[in-house]
């Protein structure tokens, strides 16, 4: 039997609570796996109100969540009270998302869920609380390590018609450029390699290097870094026997033929990666940690502070990161 899967509150003032009870309401409709969401049982039931829906609630603890998720929501205690009002982070915002995040990674663990899924949390909320972390990607990483050397996560943005991956994440411009390596390239295109094959059932991966630089350094009249960074990690990669290409120019590898001939982008900084895949697949793009013990997958969008507590927060992309994350968790597809 599959295990459910542990869906984070996020953070209790966005829009992360009202997508959760509008997934398990298309629960028939769209297909949804079952889950269970870690948080305070009373907010949601006051969320869910808010939004005008009278739903069921069942503790975790009262039964299988599969049986259950068919007549009621599961929900798993953390142990942390959430107060915060829509669109109003308050004092319990950043102990009530990082406690459900500690909690779903301790069932997965644990054996008792079968992946995580991360709701958005605001991370300028978190910093005021301490909150040491870039951002969820590298917090995972940590909470994974379980007392050892902790992995190398990869955020990896899936959707059907774009997969991407950056090489450098959450820093700024200058300091991605400065921090780029061949090294980086190389281990994260590994990463990738090695999930593709284990969790997507891709045999063979084909992987698109893109050039840092504006066409890719045109021969190095326009950056160096493309022959010096890039390149010769394609060479080391092609010498495993990796089908890799590039370094390509950014501006002509996302179009539809080009996607067609590989499936997958690793990109050299953040919005070179995350604008193509969210121009083409806002609502259905899915962020997935690659690298980790264990399968993660969120939503591809924020907390939406503007929209929380509306009912006006689609729910779509949610969906297709718990659809996925089942998907991965199952036994691995053929291609």
């Amino acid at each position: 039997m599959v295990k459910p899967i542990a869906l984070t509150l996020g953070e209790p003032a966005g829009i992360g609570p009202d997508i959760a009870i509008a997934a398990w309401l298309r629960r028939e409709s769209d297909s949804v796996p079952p889950f269970y969401l870690l948080g305070d049982r009373a907010f949601i039931a006051a969320r869910a109100k808010l939004l005008g829906h009278e739903i069921p609630l069942v503790d975790v603890g009262q039964g299988d969540v599969s049986r259950i998720f068919s007549e009621a929501l599961p929900i798993a205690a953390t142990g942390h009270t959430a107060t915060a009002q829509p669109g109003d982070p308050d004092d319990n915002s950043a102990p009530a998302a990082i406690g459900s995040i500690r909690q779903a990674v301790s069932d997965v663990v644990a054996g008792h869920a079968g992946a995580v899924v991360t709701n958005p949390i605001a991370k300028s909320v978190l910093y005021r609380a301490g909150f040491a972390h870039p951002g969820h990607t590298e917090f995972l990483a940590e909470l994974a390590a379980a007392n050892a050397n902790p992995p190398q996560p990869v955020m990896l943005l899936w959707s059907s018609d774009l997969a991407v991956v950056p090489v450098t994440i959450h820093l700024p411009l200058r300091d991605a450029i400065s921090i780029l390596s061949s090294r980086m390239i190389v281990d994260t295109v590994r990463i990738v390699v090695a999930d593709l094959r284990a969790r997507f059932g891709i045999r063979n991966p084909r992987i698109a290097v893109s050039g840092l630089n504006p066409h890719a350094g045109e021969d190095g009249s326009l950056g160096t870094e493309d022959q010096t960074i890039v390149a010769p990690a394609i060479a080391t990669l092609r010498a495993e026997a990796i089908d890799v290409k590039g370094p390509l120019p950014a501006d002509t590898m996302f179009h539809e033929a080009a996607r067609r001939t590989y499936d997958c982008a690793i990109c050299m900084y953040h919005d070179q990666a995350l604008i193509p895949v969210k121009t083409l697949a806002f609502d259905r793009a899915v962020n997935v940690t690659l690298g980790l013990p264990f399968i993660r997958t969120s939503p591809d969008h924020g907390t939406a502070f503007d929209i929380a507590g509306t009912g006006r927060a689609s729910p779509s992309s949610l969906i297709a990161a718990l659809r996925l994350a089942a998907r991965m968790a199952g036994p691995t597809p053929s291609s």
